[in-house]
């Protein structure tokens, strides 16, 4: 797996696994930012809580963001307004600028040096530039600091661009590892299960009035429902050297817009997205890097790696209670690509749940909820893709071992099975089941990083086997 720039200048402090039984106020699953945050509100509200990590703290996704903190989510305020009406989003805006105070706040008042710098945020365009145009009426309306503006620091010229002030980048490592030294954190501690009030790790188990999924994304199909109600996808990044400095971040708004973020001498270059399990055709990093060097041709690029989130029905985290029927668990997830103010928002959400304390936001992003107009097109897209996914064996002829090129994945029919099978350089067959075993959709190859990807659910394994993102819990090795 690449290595971030966040990974690389980031050394934390680790922590000894569980050892035997515990009983706290409240158990947080997950070290990334969300959980860690959480834990921190909590512990300052008085409650004694342990984070509970199955690998490192900021393993996970904090450790492959682009660490943009910032209430621009791309084209979204419009959107907001016409499926869920002014009122939601009103309080979408005023949330995410809600979490980037805080974070300023958090890092004066504590001291943290995590890079910390107040930038705006451009939404920009080379096409159609009447979206952008769209979207600033909107923004502007829900009192936001928006406006669109004649010239940018981008190598190319533009049609729209629209500048959200007040906004902020950082180092989310160093950040992290501040806020959670002083923090019971148990990490290499993989929860297997959570039955009411007790969280059953590999290493004890954990009792807790409270207990938070911070996990990126819940790993209990039932209840909750959250494999119906959300989709993963991914996306890339290159940090490269020699790139023309700039003091903003950009996020481009067509269809293979790209990111631009900077981080000291160096500048991230984003995009590539799409569906997990949906790249067979591979190439992402290279359509980065040959826009580096359309751009930049002197450029050097010293670090690639990507990213993955889930990406609700409606385009709104789910933050609150896990379900109607679990009213002591609480879940933080669907984080949809902005996961730094979306960490912050929920961990300050779910304080205020499991305090009593009344939240404004509670309602909008409570994971009950289901709005029709908005969430009906992705739920059919999701369920179709499923329903594809799972019955693939059927109708699908597969391939045969001596037909597999060295360097490639495909499934390949062994006897009256199929493995999903990768041949390496030197023409060994790693092999390994089709199906995912979180819920039996076959994998597909992603040959940008020679991984097995889920199409239903985003869980991922490397060519052995090995579990690399959630939801599955196990690998999908023999």
């Amino acid at each position: 797996m690449q290595e971030s720039i966040w990974n690389r200048t980031a050394s934390l402090r680790p922590r000894e696994p569980l050892s035997g039984d515990r009983k706290v106020d409240a158990a947080v699953i997950g070290g990334g930012l969300a959980g860690i945050l959480t834990a921190h509100f909590l512990r300052a509200a008085g409650l004694e809580t342990v984070v509970l990590e199955a690998a490192r703290a900021g393993s996970g996704q904090t450790g492959r963001t682009t660490a943009k903190i910032t209430a621009q989510h791309g084209l979204i305020y419009e959107r907001l307004i016409d499926q869920l009406g002014r009122e939601k989003a009103v309080l979408y805006a005023q949330a995410n600028q809600w979490a980037v105070a805080e974070y300023r706040r958090m890092v004066r008042e504590l001291g943290i040096d995590c890079d910390f710098t107040d930038c705006p945020a451009y939404l920009y365009a080379t096409g159609d530039p009447w979206p952008i145009h769209r979207e600033e009426e909107a923004a502007r309306s829900l009192g936001i600091d928006a406006a669109c503006v004649a010239d940018t620091e981008l190598p190319f010229p533009v049609a729209a661009a629209l500048r959200f002030g007040n906004q902020a980048r950082f180092h989310p490592l160093r950040f992290l590892d501040a806020v959670a030294e002083p923090l019971e954190l148990y990490e290499q501690t993989r929860v297997r299960d959570v039955e009411g009030n007790r969280v059953i790790t590999d290493r004890g188990t954990v009792t807790a009035e409270h207990v938070v999924f911070a996990c990126h994304y819940p790993f209990r199909n039932v209840p909750g429902y959250y494999f119906l109600r959300m989709h993963q996808e991914r996306s890339y990044v290159l940090a490269l050297e020699n790139a023309a400095g700039l003091e903003g971040m950009y996020f481009g708004t067509d269809g293979d817009g790209l990111s631009f973020r900077p981080q000291g001498d160096l500048l991230l270059l984003g995009g590539g997205g799409h569906r997990t399990g949906e790249n067979s055709a591979g190439g992402q990093y290279q359509k980065l890097r040959q826009a580096a060097r359309s751009f930049w041709p002197e450029s050097r690029e010293t670090a690639a790696w990507s990213a993955q989130d889930g990406m609700p029905l409606d385009g709104v985290p789910y933050i609150g209670r896990f379900s109607a029927a679990t009213p002591n668990w609480y879940v933080a997830t669907g984080f949809q690509k902005w996961g730094m103010t979306s960490s912050m928002l929920s961990a300050m959400i779910i304080r205020d749940l499991i305090c009593g304390l009344e939240s404004p936001y509670a309602k909008l992003f409570c994971p009950q909820r289901f709005h029709i107009r908005a969430s009906l097109p992705s739920l059919l897209a999701d369920l179709g893709e499923s329903v594809v996914s799972l019955t693939k064996g059927a109708f699908h002829l597969p391939l045969r071992a001596v037909d597999l090129k060295e360097g490639h994945g495909g499934i390949i029919r062994i006897g009256l099975k199929r493995y999903a099978c990768y041949k390496d350089e030197k023409g060994i067959l790693h092999k390994t089941s089709a199906r995912c075993p979180h819920l039996g959709c076959e994998l597909k190859w992603n040959p940008a990083e020679r991984t097995w990807d889920c199409p239903c659910h985003g869980s991922r394994f490397d060519y052995d086997g090995n579990l690399i993102d959630n939801p599955a819990q196990k690998g999908n090795a023999f």
